[in-house]
């Protein structure tokens, strides 16, 4: 009976260890960062990626990660091509960014879909935005994919 107590425990532990892994999300802190068929150099290019691009980690395998992106794609890249500062990605065709969290706020941009943001600010359900040319504005965090 103490055996099958250990066993579990064991088993939960290990479980445990590895969940936070599997749901945290990460973002690419390189210009250009290749995503992977397989965890190595020798793996045939998929994708490059660029800066900010939104990951989800899959899976963890000595210094690499297997990633999902939000048209859930996967491959793999080595870890520390990414770093934990949250962005965004458009994931649907255009949405309009606002001067403020809500409709009624003035248009300041529009992007389309792929279209990648520095995660600045939240605010119920919109997310103030920034992207890399330096346009700042608000958007309905419902079109966006990422954190």
């Amino acid at each position: 009976m103490r055996g099958i107590k250990i066993t579990v425990l064991v088993v939960v532990f290990v479980v445990l260890s590895f969940t936070p892994v599997l749901a945290r999300m990460v973002s690419i802190k390189g210009h250009k960062v290749n995503l992977r068929s397989g965890p190595g150099k020798n793996y045939e290019v998929l994708w490059e990626l660029g800066r900010g691009f939104p990951l989800k980690v899959i899976k963890s395998r000595k210094g690499w990660i297997k990633v999902s992106d939000f048209e859930n794609d996967h491959g793999w890249l080595a870890a520390n091509l990414v770093n934990r500062k949250p962005h965004l990605v458009v994931k649907k065709k255009r949405v309009n960014l606002r001067s403020g969290p809500g409709k009624k706020y003035r248009l300041v941009g529009r992007a389309n879909y792929g279209v990648v943001f520095r995660t600045l600010k939240k605010r119920g359900r919109w997310v103030k935005v920034r992207h890399e040319n330096g346009t700042v504005g608000w958007v309905l965090r419902k079109l966006l994919w990422g954190w």
